[in-house]
């Protein structure tokens, strides 16, 4: 009778993996996108404004992933054309390694979309410069980085839930309180 209705306990062993300044770089620049997207055309003032914050939080997310934590650093997750690909492959097939950090899909996706924000951001600033005032090929790509940032973002999302649900972890809330569920 002792077995029969033994259950063995098991404990979840957690572990910090998503430092504090990534996880506000991360929300900040979330929040500071949308707002920028939304006041575009109708607040000037305040779209350029918040294109100066995302371009100096770009800027320490780079000397962050340059210096920073374990998994905030560009070499712990920026991975070769051939991983990712066999990343995707495995992910296609439900059997992806689980990673603490940035799987090389998510790797390839922080540098895709750091890429395509600075380039909207580097274009913003040139509509402000005498150089570049009403240049339209400027405003052009400023815009089509925009599309493609928020490409990148459904894309970054749909992997995100993907991922949860394969390894049945929430990598939001993860980002949220940093946490991460050890194996």
């Amino acid at each position: 009778m002792r077995g029969a209705h033994s259950v063995r306990a098991t404990r979840t062993e957690w572990i910090k993996v998503w430092d504090p300044f990534v996880r506000i770089f991360h929300w900040s620049l979330v929040g500071l996108f949308a707002f920028s997207y939304l006041t575009g055309d109708e607040w000037k003032s305040a779209h350029i404004v918040s294109g100066y914050l995302i371009a100096g939080l770009l800027g320490f997310r780079v000397v962050w992933g340059l210096i920073g934590t374990e998994h905030a650093r560009f070499g712990s997750f920026v991975r070769s054309p051939k991983a990712i690909l066999a990343f995707l492959a495995d992910t296609a097939r439900m059997r992806a390694k689980r990673y603490l950090g940035h799987n090389p899909a998510g790797g390839a996706m922080v540098i895709a979309l750091l890429l395509a924000i600075a380039g909207t951001a580097s274009t913003g600033y040139m509509m402000t410069t005498n150089a570049f005032w009403g240049i339209e090929w400027v405003e052009e790509t400023h815009e089509a980085l925009v599309n493609v940032t928020l490409g990148l973002v459904a894309l970054h999302l749909a992997g995100v839930a993907l991922a949860s649900v394969e390894h049945r972890e929430n990598l939001v809330r993860a980002m949220l309180n940093g946490w991460k569920r050890r194996s």
